[in-house]
């Protein structure tokens, strides 16, 4: 069969769905991954891949689907994580304990959790493969009333390097995506609120939101032999918004 096997986590919408679209259109075979089990067999039959309904915040789900990729399909070669949630938002002061167990389960232990299946996996078929992570600028530039979600994005960052050092041996590179704001189903309702809207783009030097398909090339690129030598970075699509 060609193509490359590819897993995407959070698959079923916004920029995951647009990175499952975005692999089936290059001919790869594509397992969508979503907690949503329905949405995600409504893309995989869209794209003529595979839905795997996962919960990334659960080890044995984790297991369990990343087996069902490789019965169904083969190997996992390439992993996508990009399941993650904001949860809310609020100070530090003032944001409930809950949202950021929250989000601490999904972006940080789903990520870890998907890394470590996906790479043990991979070693075992001793043919090497690629990790690209989503992770997001606010790693690195501080937004109040984000923290919580800035926090788990730079414990992604964490992973990336971390992973990349490790796997290496492996033939294995883990790389990282960093968009700014993107305009998915995520963030509809504040990109319609004309003056949220406009706040955000007074912080980007191209004053424009990112759409889904600004982030696709990106990931497509770091997954292919064109980027063989890159590993253990994690790069930017943000519009010049690390600049300011």
């Amino acid at each position: 069969m060609s193509g490359r096997v590819v897993l995407v986590t959070g698959g079923a919408s916004g920029i995951g769905r647009a990175v499952a679209e975005a692999f089936a259109a290059a001919g790869d075979r594509v397992a969508v991954a979503d907690v949503d089990g329905a949405a995600a067999e409504r893309v995989a039959a869209e794209l003529d891949g595979v839905a795997v309904t996962m919960d990334v915040t659960d080890q044995a789900s984790v297991v369990a689907g990343v087996a069902e990729v490789a019965d169904r399909l083969g190997p996992v070669e390439v992993l996508v994580n990009n399941a993650g949630v904001v949860a809310g938002g609020g100070l530090l002061v003032d944001l409930p304990v809950e949202v950021l167990d929250t989000v601490l389960a999904v972006n940080v232990r789903g990520t870890f959790t998907v890394t470590q299946a996906v790479a043990t996996q991979m070693i075992e078929t001793g043919r090497g493969g690629s990790i690209v992570n989503i992770s997001s600028i606010g790693a690195r530039q501080p937004t109040a009333g984000m923290g919580h979600y800035e926090a788990t994005k730079a414990a992604v960052d964490a992973i990336t390097r971390t992973g990349a050092l490790e796997l290496a041996e492996h033939g294995i590179r883990v790389n990282a995506v960093a968009p700014g704001p993107v305009h998915t189903p995520l963030t509809a309702g504040l990109m319609e609120d004309p003056r949220a809207r406009a706040a955000w783009e007074s912080r980007i030097p191209l004053r424009k939101i990112a759409q889904t398909a600004d982030v696709t090339p990106l990931v497509l690129f770091l997954a292919s032999a064109a980027a063989g030598h890159i590993t253990g970075a994690v790069v930017q699509v943000d519009g010049g918004q690390l600049l300011v």
